[in-house]
């Protein structure tokens, strides 16, 4: 195989990698996981500090998690339906507000806001949630809660002490993960719903205090369902690449 071919069928294998929503309940064996985390491994790191820790979840472990998430969720959508008896018992028992190592909501810059309302609006109506549909709207991000369906979800922690390069190595380090299982045949899900509540991650794992929750990884095999067959739009070089004054 020649090089111009062996890169040719790496960006094309970059390219078919896609984020999966729908997944088979079929257990991922531990040992096929401990070679996705050895392949991510290999990511470049800040001085080879790699400061972030992964919880591994699957099993009851996994469905602890789950169903806290969800009762959380529950109790937060209760507030956003008409009425006052929603709003005021998250008030008072504050169950259900986020409680993130990390502020996981908030507002999208006027520069990047209309980039997020475009998938958004591609999302929904491919899956034909209608934008009025404020129920069917909230079901399918309570789904965030299931971790759709996957058997493992993978808690990924950040050293605060090195602040956004912790971050920036997380990234690297997802992304090898990502990519490592879509070659061995697995689905992926980034999730930053995950981090809305780090208290029921927290109490499944012993994580140091330094550490604070970024988000989730879904793994496992990819369903049949529609919703796996929906393709982001991926910008042109041309919106990232800086002008000159040349």
């Amino acid at each position: 195989m020649n090089k111009d071919t062996s890169g040719t069928q790496f960006s094309e294998f970059l390219a078919s990698r896609r984020t999966t929503r729908d997944f088979l309940t079929t257990p991922v064996p531990e040992e096929l996981i401990d070679q996705l985390l050895t392949d991510a491994m290999t990511a470049p790191s800040w001085s080879n500090t790699r400061p972030y820790l992964v919880g591994i979840a699957s099993g009851e472990r996994r469905d602890r998690i789950s169903k806290e998430f969800l009762s959380r969720w529950d109790a937060a959508s209760a507030a956003l339906k008409p009425g006052i008896m929603g709003k005021l018992k998250l008030f008072i028992t504050r169950y259900g507000l986020p409680k993130s190592d990390y502020k996981v909501f908030r507002p999208y810059p006027n520069d990047l806001k209309p980039r997020q309302q475009k998938v958004g609006a591609e999302l929904y109506g491919f899956l034909e949630i209608p934008r009025d549909d404020k129920q069917k709207r909230q079901a399918q991000w309570g789904r965030n809660y299931e971790f759709f369906g996957a058997p493992v979800s993978l808690f990924i922690f950040t050293h605060s002490g090195l602040g956004e390069y912790s971050v920036s190595d997380a990234g690297l380090f997802m992304q090898n993960l990502m990519l490592s299982a879509h070659a061995h045949g697995l689905g992926s899900c980034a999730q930053g719903a995950s981090a809305l509540w780090s208290e029921p991650v927290r109490a499944e794992f012993k994580v140091p205090k330094e550490y604070k929750l970024l988000c989730g990884i879904a793994i496992g095999y990819q369903s049949d369902a529609k919703v796996n067959s929906f393709q982001a739009d991926r910008l042109p070089i041309s919106e990232i690449k800086l002008a000159t004054d040349d």
